[in-house]
Parts: structure tokens; sequence; C-alpha cells
């Protein structure tokens, strides 16, 4: 009785998305980071505010912000969606690409932050979150057509954002979301001109 083995198959598990698992990474020894440093390695580096032009971690903060989460709840919220939506992009996108959507984010919101907000710190990958949402929505572009879930999304979407930056009192913000949409929405449109 002969044995076959080139019949079973085995289970592995594959690093399938470096880019976004790598963040994903980043983002969870940050959060370990705060919470043995009591907050103050979100202060130094996760976090963007408005600091001085001569201060090198300035620009530091401008990219580090996105890395920085000011619990496990607001950790887990971003990263779900990221290793959601991040995997499903990074295929269809590339590594490169991915990379540069997550820092223009970082920098774009990092910038509006401390040019327009200066008493604010701004922590958090949730713009890179709505980067993707709007990004997710828009890969069936195709032919000069933008599909009506793109339509949908960005209206329930931005609309949801106004309501609560306008009518709500909290600790989010809201514009971050907003310019993350813009960035992930830019750039689906331009990838997707580039490649007709």
């Amino acid at each position: 009785m002969s044995k076959n083995n080139s019949n079973k198959s085995s289970l592995r598990i594959s690093f399938n998305s470096p880019v976004i698992l790598g963040f994903t990474m980043i983002c969870l020894v940050s959060l370990l980071l705060n919470v043995l440093t009591h907050g103050a390695s979100n202060n130094l580096v996760f976090s963007v505010y408005r600091s001085s032009m001569v201060n090198p971690m300035t620009y530091i903060r401008f990219f580090g912000h996105i890395f920085g989460h000011a619990s496990w709840e607001h950790f887990m919220g971003n990263i779900t969606y990221i290793l959601l939506l991040g995997p499903l992009l990074e295929e269809k996108y590339g590594k490169a690409d991915m990379v540069m959507i997550i820092a223009v984010t970082a920098l774009v919101t990092g910038l509006i932050n401390f040019i327009f907000f200066p008493n604010i710190q701004l922590l958090g990958a949730s713009g890179v979150v709505f980067a993707f949402i709007l990004l997710s929505s828009i890969t069936g572009f195709q032919n000069g057509k933008i599909p009506l879930t793109f339509i949908l999304v960005a209206v329930i979407y931005i609309g949801q954002q106004v309501y609560s930056g306008i009518f709500k009192d909290n600790d989010i913000s809201e514009l971050t979301h907003i310019i993350g949409g813009i960035v992930g929405s830019f750039f689906g449109f331009a990838e997707n001109k580039i490649k007709r």
C-alpha cells in the first residue's frame, strides 16, 4: 500500500499585504509605547500640533501622527477598516502606490492641522481609513463613467462628516476624515485616468 502525500493540502499563513501589515504593526507598537510612556511617545512622535519649525520632530510628526492612537478602542476602530480595505487596494494598486497614498494623506492632514488648528493635537489613522474608503468605492471607474457607488459613498460620507462637525461636540476631527477622503478620491481618479 503506497501513500500519496501529494493530494494532502496544508494550510499556511501568507504575508499577503506587506504595506498594510507593516502599517498595522507600526500602529500597534506606537500604541504600546504610548501606554508604556504614559502618553509621552504620542506627544513626542505620534501626534501633530503647532510647534517650532526649527525643531526636527515637527517634520517627523507631520507623518508620525497617523500611527498614534489615544486608546485601544481608537486603534481597533481604525485598524479594522484598514485591514478590511487595505489588502484589496494594495493588490490592485501595488505597494508603492499604497505607501504614497498613506504618506500623502499623513502630510496633507498634518500640515492642515498644523497651520489652521494650532491648539489641537491630532493623531490617529482615520484620515487614511477614509482615503481607503473613497478609493475603494472608485475602483470600478472606467471609460469616463463615475460609479454610482462612489457618488453615494461620497455624499453620505461627506454629509455625515459635515453634520458631525457642525452639530456634535466630540474629539473627532471630521476635517481629517474629509481630507483623507479627498486624497483617496483624487488618487483613484488620477490612477484610473493614467491607466486608460
